[in-house]
């Protein structure tokens, strides 16, 4: 949510940024509410004056028995307490339309995000690793040999419908390592704390990150109102939510393996074949909570974190900076890294890594305390690091051998019994 200080201040400055993001013009919008709310709050301080002086003159004509004065007064403090009452309850509904506008309107870009509309305007930072080059057509990961049997779409669809999948035997085991593989990495190397969260929350949770109110058609609410989560970030950034932090704890570095849900309202006809794009899928999810002036440099932190799963799995990856038109609602600045998917011929998002400024500390709440000050607003981070699931794809197209088997990477043999291969059949040797 925004500071309404800082639209009050500079409100051209406010529009110009949204602007960038292709959104309207809105401060004049947000201004008109706020001077209405301001108004009556005035107002209604002025009339609770007027009520406390008259007060104070009901008992001096009582004491001198004028009697009329005496019902004046009381009369008037009875309207006036009334007018008060009044005016809070309209100054009240003036905030929640003021929260709500607020609430709706996308986090500002900084200044060196690139300018765009779409995703065609992303701007590559750097390609690392070189496509495995193939002498037989490379297929996409649910057309291999060994996999065919280890993942069930027909099976998922007579379950749960379309864009769901049932995984077994060595490919559940795959699945399952490269969680384990990415959490140990995080934890033992990169010092994030493992985490372990509710993947129902409730509603004020999903407020506090921004997936609500706008984007409710985007994930799945049960009749009881929780909301299961489309990411750990909801549950992991909200561990601060309402509170205030000391300096000294911060950074918060967290990390969480969960399942995850999202809706996919805005992607029908999107890769429909496979498990690119499921309503139920798992994810590694990296939060951190900074101070202000560390987050931009928590971010860089944080997209190598994330590069570096790649790297030690040896797939070849890009990682761009995404444009105004192509940010999340929540995100300041945004690393996309993209893996190299033979199957497809092309690199596809696995990891998506945005700094957020106080954007979502201020829906939620959360600060800190300096040292000696009063207590700020602190930043939030998060990223995937990474999606299992897109990693799972990533890797099994990237090993596969001309007679259906699929090479895996060193990193996972511990994981998997000592086992490096992917057979034809659907075994691991």
């Amino acid at each position: 949510m925004h500071d309404i200080r800082q639209i009050r201040d500079n409100p051209a400055a406010f529009d110009a940024a949204l602007a960038r993001r292709g959104a309207s013009a809105l401060s004049s919008s947000v201004l008109a509410l706020d001077e209405q709310r301001r108004a009556k709050i005035h107002a209604a301080e002025t009339a609770q004056a007027d009520q406390n002086a008259a007060s104070k003159q009901v008992g001096a004509a009582k004491a001198k028995g004028d009697e009329a004065e005496f019902e004046r007064l009381r009369a008037l403090v009875g309207e006036k307490k009334a007018e008060v009452a009044a005016l809070q309850d309209e100054a009240k509904a003036l905030d929640a339309q003021l929260t709500e506008l607020l609430m709706g309107i996308p986090n500002l870009p900084l200044a060196e995000v690139p300018e765009g509309a779409d995703e065609a305007d992303n701007v590559e930072l750097r390609k690392t690793g070189t496509p495995p080059g193939f002498n037989f057509e490379a297929k996409e990961h649910y057309q291999l040999p060994g996999v065919a049997a280890g993942m069930d779409f027909e099976t998922a669809a007579k379950l749960s419908g379309a864009r769901f999948v049932v995984l077994s035997g060595a490919v559940a085991r795959i699945h399952r390592a490269l969680a384990q593989f990415m959490l140990d990495t995080h934890v033992d190397e990169n010092g994030l704390q493992e985490t372990w969260t509710p993947v129902l929350v409730r509603e004020e949770m999903m407020l506090g990150t921004g997936q609500l109110p706008k984007f409710g058609e985007d994930s799945y609410q049960t009749t009881n109102g929780w909301w299961l989560v489309p990411t750990a970030e909801v549950s992991l950034t909200n561990i601060v939510n309402g509170e205030i932090v000391e300096e000294n704890s911060l950074p918060r570095r967290y990390v969480a393996h969960t399942q995850c849900f999202r809706s996919e309202a805005g992607s029908a006809g999107r890769d429909t074949a496979g498990m690119l794009r499921q309503h139920q899928f798992e994810k590694v999810e990296m939060v951190s909570i900074t101070r202000p002036e560390d987050s931009l440099a928590e971010h860089e932190r944080m997209t190598k974190c994330a590069e570096g799963i790649l790297d030690k799995l040896g797939l070849a990856y890009r990682t761009v900076v995404l444009c105004t038109g192509d940010m999340g609602f929540g995100a300041q600045k945004t690393h996309d890294i993209e893996v190299w998917l033979p199957g497809q011929n092309t690199y596809r998002e696995i990891s998506s890594v945005s700094v957020c400024g106080d954007f979502q500390a201020r829906r939620m709440n959360a600060r800190f305390r300096p040292a000696g000050g009063k207590p700020e607003y602190v930043h939030t981070l998060n990223g995937s690091g990474l999606a299992v699931g897109r990693t799972l794809i990533a890797v099994l197209e990237n090993g596969q051998r001309d007679d259906g088997s699929v090479e895996l990477p060193a990193v996972l043999v511990p994981y998997l019994g000592g086992k490096s291969v992917l057979t034809a059949e659907g075994t691991l040797v």
